[in-house]
């Protein structure tokens, strides 16, 4: 009995001084979660931002904003604004709580009686206990607990990676968003170019109504498709805001308006698997959660014949004034419960826990295989864009330039190709997109950046460069090095010298360099009127397909 208060008295003292050393620090620190984003090339996190404790973030954030916004300004925002990042800082101080209250036990219980005795006189009697079983076990629910701050550590931390991974996925898609926005402007700008030429021409007599109305559907479906890509811009825009935290005037910010391109060589899948093996965050959380458990269920089998005892001290004064005092302990009979369903539900808790984590590594080996894939997929995609699709449109807009030139075709046609040329273009930028977004899946499922974002370097064309009008050699600021060597040698030496003389007066003011669209053709002299049959004919042969 001794020897059992004597280690009761120990972990009272060691109760005190943890509950001391809880109360100095209740709030997560900073470093519990930068280290682990460090080593995974995470970015960095502003914490006292994220508590409110600090104006630093606001005053950080207006640089940021100032300027076109980077993939690494955006992240840099968001590791200082993003309301879900606050979210996780909350859950760090919650598992933090937790640390504290276990390493505290129940407040002491005193006790007082006062009885009279009948022959005169009073007994009193004053006692003190302390739940024993909790001074037995504190050592052991201390370190349960900090166990489980670990795992929670290794969890948040991989939320906040989660983070990272939303706000760079809706980046991509913002920024293609508004270069297919500005791209399907541009088309739906030459195609009412093309109908106003075609009420030219139905007014001249030279075409029929219905290849008017075939021209003007074309120009209303291409404004509708410009319409439904602003709005999605838009859309893109409004979910980048909302991760990021920013609202009112913050929202005006501009972003970069080109992508990189996909990096020079992609990683070893096998040394993705091993990366993920040993470091991804969520499947370091789920093993941490089933050691946890199972330290539990060693300490319940150790201590389930334990119950409601308790261990005191006790003072009483009788009636003819002699005092009793002394220690007393009170221990609960297992008889009828002997913590069977402890036991039971500590043994079904590992199991659980040891079936998420062969499911987690599952999940984790088949998510990295099949993200490896799909990027070596979309790869070969952009680059079949890069070096087939995109010149070849560009060299089938040069061979009609040159047709048209020779009145072998009408400019319908001419803007059809252009028209296709362009759409080539924003698949390109899509393709790009998609393996970017990819990628982005691909390091989530390995917990970390991936080795290979060392080589990011080159970027797209932006839209302008795209729009701008060709010059000698192709278009004005792009680099086609990146294009399978394209050939733009067709556009030079061009003979526009059927368009000198031309009357424009009726486009005055109309701005086509934006969309690099042929000039309309002069207004044709009125001809004797023609049967449909020959209108339907001779445009076979000058008008072909509408666009």
């Amino acid at each position: 009995m001794t020897v059992l208060l004597a280690r009761a008295g120990l972990a009272l003292a060691l109760a005190t001084a943890l509950g001391g050393c809880a109360t100095l620090a209740p709030q997560p620190r900073g470093d519990d979660i930068t280290p682990l984003l460090e080593a995974r090339g995470g970015p960095a996190v502003d914490w006292a931002a994220q508590a409110g404790r600090s104006d630093a973030g606001d005053v950080a954030i207006a640089p940021l904003l100032a300027k076109p916004m980077t993939l690494e300004a955006a992240l840099r925002v968001a590791m200082l604004r993003s309301p879900r990042l606050q979210e996780e800082y909350a859950r760090l101080g919650l598992a933090r709580a937790e640390v504290i209250e276990a390493v505290q036990v129940e407040n002491p219980r005193i006790s007082f009686s006062r009885m009279s005795l009948d022959s005169g006189g009073e007994k009193r009697a004053t006692g003190l206990s302390l739940p024993l079983l909790d001074l037995l076990v504190l050592p052991m629910r201390a370190r349960l607990a900090n166990a489980e701050y670990e795992r929670a550590r290794l969890e948040i931390a991989s939320a906040v990676l989660g983070v990272v991974a939303e706000v760079e996925a809706a980046w991509y898609e913002h920024v293609t968003a508004a270069q297919v926005a500005a791209m399907r402007e541009a088309v739906a700008e030459g195609a009412d170019a093309s109908a106003e030429l075609a009420q030219r021409f139905f007014d001249a007599g030279n075409i029929s109504e219905l290849q008017l109305r075939q021209e003007q559907a074309v120009a209303s479906e291409a404004r509708i498709d410009a319409l439904r890509a602003r709005a999605e811009a838009g859309r893109k825009a409004l979910a980048l805001h909302s991760l990021l935290g920013l609202r009112g005037e913050e929202t005006a910010w501009q972003a970069s308006d080109t992508l990189p391109l996909p990096v020079p060589e992609e990683d070893a899948p096998e040394l993705l698997a091993k990366l993920a093996r040993d470091g991804n965050l969520e499947l370091l959380a789920a093993r941490q959660e089933a050691d946890v458990l199972a330290d539990a269920l060693g300490i319940t089998r150790k201590l389930r014949w334990l119950g409601g005892s308790e261990i005191g001290y006790e003072r009483e004064k009788e009636a003819e004034g002699e005092r009793l005092r002394g220690p007393s302990i009170s221990l609960e009979l297992p008889v009828f419960n002997q913590g069977q369903g402890k036991l039971a539900r500590a043994e079904a808790q590992l199991a659980g826990a040891l079936a998420r984590v062969a499911q987690a590594e599952l999940s984790s080996e088949h998510a990295v295989r099949q993200g490896a894939e799909t990027v070596a997929a979309l790869r070969r995609v952009v680059a079949t864009h890069r070096e087939s699709l995109v010149p070849q449109r560009e060299a089938i807009v040069a061979r009609q330039q040159e047709r048209q030139n020779f009145m072998l075709i009408g400019v319908f046609e001419l803007i059809q190709a252009k028209v296709a040329e362009y759409d080539a273009y924003q698949a390109y930028l899509e393709a790009v997109r998609d393996y970017w977004l990819a990628r982005v899946e691909l390091a989530h499922a390995v917990g970390q950046r991936l080795p290979s974002d060392a080589g990011i370097g080159e970027r797209t064309p932006g839209v302008q460069d795209i729009l701008a009008p060709p010059a000698a050699g192709g278009h004005e600021g792009m680099d086609h090095s990146q294009h399978g060597g394209m050939d733009h040698s067709m556009h030079e030496g061009m003979d526009h010298s059927k368009h000198e003389g031309m009357d424009h007066s009726k486009h005055q003011g109309m701005d086509h360099s934006g969309h690099d669209m042929p000039e309309p053709e002069p207004e044709p002299e009125p001809e004797p009127e023609k049967s449909d049959t020959e209108a339907e004919d001779e445009h076979a042969h000058h008008h072909g397909a509408t666009p």
